[in-house]
């Protein structure tokens, strides 16, 4: 199934107070596994940056200021993310920015029922325990050190690989196949199972046997117990 993990840098925590949207991270995967396409673009907010956003990300307003505009990009960004499932952590933070942009330019917002929250995954699946993405990073054991800065595409591939972890891994299936080469073809061959040199003492004394037999008895004709014994020349052992 396809999947689009999706994060973004803003300039603030709130969209309805002029906070706007600076950067968009997406990346593709396919049954959980990241396919190598990515759609990644800075935005100008036409506005200023306040300092404490620029300390979470490091965008500045000269860098921003000759970048596209949401409305200059917005087609190819839709047509990227099509109608498939959106991963995103904390994802109405996320949602709320980009419903923001859409309304400013007359786009139908996107619905929250296309949306996986990796952040309540991991608050079911680890109740009680911090689960920001430096979190769970470090819980399962992927490697952040190039995250100095919060940035919208790294954080996107980051939480596409704790995504796979949150799922149980991105092993689901395991099957044997045939293994091919270029030249040859190796088959798995499974040999005849040998008997035994002499066979295993039996662990029913006779007593037991004796008393397992009239237990038989005592189930009448259709017992299937019967159609065992009767193809069997002593009781079975344990």
């Amino acid at each position: 199934m396809r999947e689009i993990v999706l994060d973004t840098e803003t300039t603030g925590l709130n969209p309805l107070t002029g906070d706007r949207l600076v950067e968009i991270g997406c990346v593709e995967i396919y049954n959980r596994i990241p396919t190598g396409q990515v759609y990644h673009v800075y935005l100008n907010p036409q506005r200023d940056m306040p300092i404490e956003a620029f300390n979470v990300h490091g965008l500045s307003s000269e860098f921003l200021s000759d970048k596209p505009l949401f409305a200059d990009v917005v087609d190819e960004f839709l047509a990227f993310i099509a109608d498939a499932p959106l991963v995103i952590h904390n994802a109405a933070f996320d949602i709320g920015f980009i419903n923001a942009e859409l309304a400013k330019v007359g786009r139908p917002p996107i619905s929250f029922d296309r949306v996986i929250d990796t952040l309540m995954l991991a608050r079911r699946r680890h109740p009680g325990a911090s689960n920001r993405l430096d979190d769970l990073m470090s819980r399962y054991g992927i490697d952040g050190s190039r995250r100095t800065k919060h940035g919208a595409l790294l954080d996107s591939e980051l939480l596409a690989d704790v995504y796979a972890e949150l799922c149980g891994g991105r092993q689901t299936a395991l099957g044997l196949t045939v293994a091919e080469t270029r030249e040859e073809t190796t088959e798995l061959v499974i040999g005849a199972p040998r008997e035994r040199p002499r066979p295993l003492p039996a662990r029913l004394d006779p007593a037991q046997v004796a008393a397992h037999a009239a237990f038989v008895a005592s189930l009448g004709d259709a017992a299937i117990w019967k159609d065992y014994a009767a193809g069997s020349d002593s009781a079975p052992a344990a």
